[in-house]
């Protein structure tokens, strides 16, 4: 079974029928799938979107083609869709912290400059913004980025380069 840039895939099967089997097969991707739901669906419960993910996947099982990516980005494909689905339901929250002692916003140095970064990829588009968060924050390959976007690994290269450019204008730091 080859992958997309024709490599056989060693040892890589679809996932078990049964439940104690699948939960095996799926549980080395939990936390990937967790980290891309988190920055995917700032503000909704990523525990939800996983198990939401998990429930897909065991009712797509026989779906599964290995010769299509690795199960990672099988999974990181549904983690994604029900992140976007889950941000739909969802409305924006405070993103303010409140200092109980003083009833008024706290500064932080560190999330200021953590709340730049997010807000500066959230102002890329929805499919570099995807790119970003499989290749950088879910640290998979780009041929995985590749099957989780259903493009090819030259639109993922362009795809970053483009974020990476966009983010570089965005982030700039005058002195």
């Amino acid at each position: 079974m080859p992958t997309m840039t024709g490599e056989p895939v060693v040892g890589v099967q679809g996932p078990p029928g049964d439940g104690p089997g699948f939960v095996a097969w799926v549980r080395p991707h939990l936390v990937a799938m967790a980290r891309l739901a988190g920055r995917l669906a700032v503000g909704a419960d990523r525990d939800d979107i996983v198990q939401e993910a998990l429930a897909r996947a065991w009712a797509k099982r026989s779906q599964y083609d290995a010769s299509r990516g690795t199960p990672s980005a099988w999974l990181l494909a549904i983690t994604a869709d029900q992140a976007r689905k889950a941000v739909r339901r969802t409305r924006p929250g405070n993103l303010y912290l409140i200092d109980e002692a003083t009833s008024g916003p706290v500064s932080r140095p560190d999330l200021d400059a953590r709340m730049d970064v997010d807000h500066a990829i959230m102002s890329l588009s929805a499919r570099q913004r995807l790119a970003v968060d499989c290749y950088y924050f879910a640290d998979l390959s780009i041929a995985d980025t590749a099957a989780v976007m259903g493009c090819s690994e030259g639109t993922v290269k362009s795809t970053l380069s483009d974020a990476r450019n966009r983010l570089r204008t965005l982030l700039e730091v005058t002195e």
